[in-house]
């Protein structure tokens, strides 16, 4: 007979649930993902890795209850924690299950208008609500501790001016991890002192933001409702996260649609969308080199350009 699953174990110590199967399941770059069978026929979700990624999942899990208790009564669902720990030596972090069949880009305008105007109660609601322990609500830009951005060290803390945060904290790591691993892209500097003097006059709301929402860490499930999963949150411009749904493929228009119509995006936004996405091709050169390297350079020079033309009325 072979001897016990350990995963089985630790699921019955944390949860009291009794394992029949688990299988794995696509889709993560970072972590193996498994679906788990329970004996009462549910179903949950989870997470694994080596015991070194623990931090990483633990940032997941509290991304997601924030994202959670600022999304109540928006209509938006957020996948519930369950447990998050070691097995010996794997890190685990089990969720509750998403039906995603038959949704996604497959479905109709109307949900993703849905959940464009959801992710807007979302901000919105985040700026009258602390949303973690140490979180100062809608007061301040940044996040209790640092977190992570895919797999990159993600810096925080506190900072009540938004351009400063935005240029130290999130700009600036990433350009200097680029430099200091021998791949330095011209004109950095002149991007972090021009980057900042652009957002001077921005005034933004402290929103929480799900800070990667790139297309991939959202869908429809198959009722139809909206959902967002995968984040690394903070309190930031919440056009961060309406820029980062046109990287990487976008999300269907009609999710912009049903969010600007819930709440308006503020002149300018075109300029510094390309400006906040920078930090995501930023973070893929780091994570990944190649063609992201030559990405972020192209994306520095025509902001440059741009700035200038700007300033020359």
């Amino acid at each position: 007979m072979p001897p016990p699953d350990p995963f089985a174990t630790w699921l019955a110590e944390r949860l009291g649930a009794e394992l029949v199967a688990r299988a794995p399941v696509g889709g993560g770059c970072i972590h193996s993902a498994w679906r788990l069978e329970l004996a009462d026929g549910s179903l949950l979700f989870a997470k694994t890795n080596a015991a070194s990624a623990l931090p990483l999942l633990e940032a997941e899990a509290e991304g997601l209850q924030s994202l959670s208790l600022a999304a109540e009564e928006h209509g938006l669902l957020v996948p519930v924690p369950l447990a998050c720990g070691l097995s010996g030596p794997v890190a685990i972090l089990v969720l509750s299950w998403l039906n995603l069949e038959g949704g996604r880009f497959a479905a109709p305008a109307l949900h993703w208008r849905r959940l464009g105007a959801a992710l807007a109660g979302l901000h919105r609601h985040s700026l009258t609500l602390p949303c973690a322990a140490g979180d100062r609500g809608g007061a301040s830009f940044g996040w209790p501790r640092d977190n992570v951005i895919g797999s990159f060290p993600q810096r925080n803390g506190w900072d009540d001016d938004w351009g400063r945060f935005f240029v130290e904290r999130r700009l600036a790591p990433q350009l200097e991890h680029l430099a200091s691993s021998g791949t330095p892209l011209r004109q950095a500097e002149s991007l972090l002192e021009r980057a900042g003097q652009w957002l001077a006059d921005h005034r933004p709301d402290a929103c929480l933001v799900h800070g990667d929402l790139w297309s991939g860490n959202a869908a429809i499930t198959a009722s139809g409702q909206g959902v967002i999963f995968d984040p690394a949150v903070y309190r930031g411009d919440r056009e961060v996260d309406l820029a980062m749904a046109r990287l990487f493929g976008g999300f269907p228009e009609a999710f912009y649609e049903g969010y600007t119509e819930a709440w308006p995006l503020p002149s300018g936004h075109e300029f510094r969308r390309d400006l906040y996405n920078l930090y995501h091709v930023l973070n893929h050169a780091n994570l990944f080199g190649g063609s992201y390297l030559g990405q972020g350079q192209g994306q520095i020079n025509r902001l440059l350009s741009r700035g200038a033309a700007q300033e020359r009325g």
